[in-house]
């Protein structure tokens, strides 16, 4: 016997962008071949040169952090003085910013360089390179400004609306306001609470 009830239906799942399926694999690759890569050291050089590398790579890395933030910093201090002695202070930013240009990448290398592993300490000494900090700035830049434009096009607006009307299982609520009354009447204000009857 069959009831006049409806089969519920499930919404589709949204799909899952490219970044989050592939990074958790990414990441999991990458912590493989770091261990690979130090059984393979440790077995031709021994134990201690493994031990060594690993300490120097992080002393190295914490030196090269600190070194950023103290750039860091002094940008930051430098750029403010020149704005409180300048009503504009567009000058000083320009030059401040072509001088630090590589410094969060700076700062990236050397995180890199402090995490254990042969990998994360090569591609860390890379991007310790200015030519290669300049180069990924650009790139970076390029990038930015591309999804910025594409960002543009619908407006931030119109996405945060978006957010706003999708519950998170993925529905649109759809929804209309009624009022009591006639159209073009002033609505009284009516008693928010429930009729004793129910």
């Amino acid at each position: 016997m069959t009831t006049g009830a409806s089969t519920p239906t499930y919404p589709a799942r949204p799909r899952r962008s490219r970044l989050r399926t592939f990074l958790p694999l990414g990441i999991a690759a990458w912590l493989v071949l770091e261990i690979w890569l130090l059984t393979v050291v440790a077995g031709a050089a021994g134990g201690l040169a493994v031990i060594v590398l690993l300490v120097a790579g992080f002393l190295a890395g914490s030196a090269v952090v600190k070194r950023a933030g103290r750039r860091a910093f002094r940008s930051l201090t430098e750029t403010l003085q020149q704005q409180q002695q300048q009503a504009g202070g567009s000058a000083a930013s320009g030059v401040e910013a072509g001088k630090n240009e590589g410094n969060g990448f700076l700062m990236l290398g050397g995180l890199l360089l402090m995490l254990p592993g042969i990998v994360s300490d090569v591609v860390g000494l890379v991007l310790l390179v200015p030519p290669v900090q300049k180069a990924l700035g650009r790139y970076t830049e390029r990038t930015f400004e591309r999804k910025l434009r594409e960002a543009g096009a619908g407006g931030l607006g119109d996405a945060y609306t978006q957010a706003r009307i999708h519950r998170p299982d993925g529905k649109v609520v759809p929804g209309e306001v009624i009022r009591d009354g006639a159209p073009g009447s002033a609505d009284e204000p009516r008693d928010a609470r429930p009729p004793l009857g129910y």
